[in-house]
């Protein structure tokens, strides 16, 4: 069990994850958390992270540091995505072991799954398929930072869990243009088209792929939770168990930043529609008396402000 007092490292903490964890456990009571920004520590650097670790001592660590992005830089930054995220979770799992680091988890993503997996993903097809090609650099480090966490489990008796999450949202994303994932490029593309008045919405690929959402905020409350749950299994989904239309999250999102305006949407088919369908087995999440609590409509709103205020700020 991991107490109110206890030392907690979140690395990672000023991404979409990160910071939501960070929220979580302020608002659970912890005090004793312990970050560090790229200037302070370079995670890419073996010995400076042993080092930074070996002198906190923390009791618990969040791996949510990772190089991310979505179906354009996955596709056009393949080595930086592999080295990177290769580096960063070797170097943090390998020195929480040297540290004497007993328990962590490592944040992955519903990606590492076969492209053609079957539907709903379980836990156990991991690696029982070929991956989709757009990003399968980034999902080939993940399952590496998946088998690396279960190996140390069974040769150094370690508790570390990994949990795989599906597309996640909520504030303090990524927006950029290229780089960001389909969902906060939506609301980007929306927030366009409420100010300059514009009658279209032009979407990548078909908008027929199905895509699962979960709001970054039930993810952290997901960390928390497994955080201090003992579990038999050390690789579980987080997610809702439901999916949809890219197509229809872009109605959805329409109605609920621009319910008296009718938006016509366009779909630009030169561009890939990634995996077709990605919809997690959350049963073993469930088991374990988690699930997902957040309203659709209220945290694309939470988002949506989220976003204008970090458009403010960078002006």
């Amino acid at each position: 069990m991991i107490s109110i007092n206890s030392k907690i490292y979140v690395a990672g903490h000023k991404g979409l994850v990160g910071s939501a964890i960070i929220r979580k456990l302020k608002s659970k009571g912890y005090k004793k958390i312990i970050t560090a920004d790229r200037k302070k520590l370079n995670l890419t650097n073996q010995s400076k992270v042993f080092s930074f670790l070996k002198k906190h001592k923390p009791k618990f660590i969040f791996i949510a540091a990772a190089k991310v992005g979505g179906i354009y830089s996955n596709k056009k930054y393949k080595a930086e995505f592999i080295q990177e995220n290769l580096s960063i979770q070797n170097n943090l799992i390998h020195s929480a072991y040297l540290s004497g680091v007993k328990n962590l988890i490592f944040l992955g993503s519903s990606c590492v799954y076969p492209r053609d997996c079957r539907q709903p993903i379980k836990e156990k097809y991991l690696l029982s398929g070929p991956l989709e090609p757009t990003n399968d650099a980034y999902a080939i480090a993940k399952i590496a930072g998946i088998k690396m966490c279960e190996s140390y489990n069974k040769q150094y008796k370690t508790n570390y869990k990994c949990l795989m999450p599906t597309n996640t949202y909520g504030p303090n994303d990524n927006y950029h243009p290229l780089n960001s994932h389909f969902l906060p490029s939506l609301i980007r593309k929306v927030d366009l088209i409420k100010r300059k008045k514009s009658e279209k919405l032009y979407i990548w690929g078909n908008g027929k792929a199905k895509r699962e959402l979960i709001y970054v905020d039930d993810l952290a409350d997901a960390c928390l939770y497994f955080m201090n749950k003992k579990t038999k299994e050390y690789l579980i989904n987080i997610g809702t168990g439901k999916d949809n239309t890219i197509n229809f999250f872009a109605k959805q999102i329409l109605k609920v930043l621009i319910p008296d305006r009718k938006i016509i949407i366009k779909y630009d088919k030169s561009k890939p529609n990634g995996t077709p369908r990605k919809v997690l087995d959350i049963s073993l999440a469930k088991k374990y008396g988690w699930k997902a609590k957040s309203n659709f409509k209220n945290s694309i709103i939470e988002t949506y402000n989220s976003f204008k205020k970090k458009s403010i700020k960078s002006k």
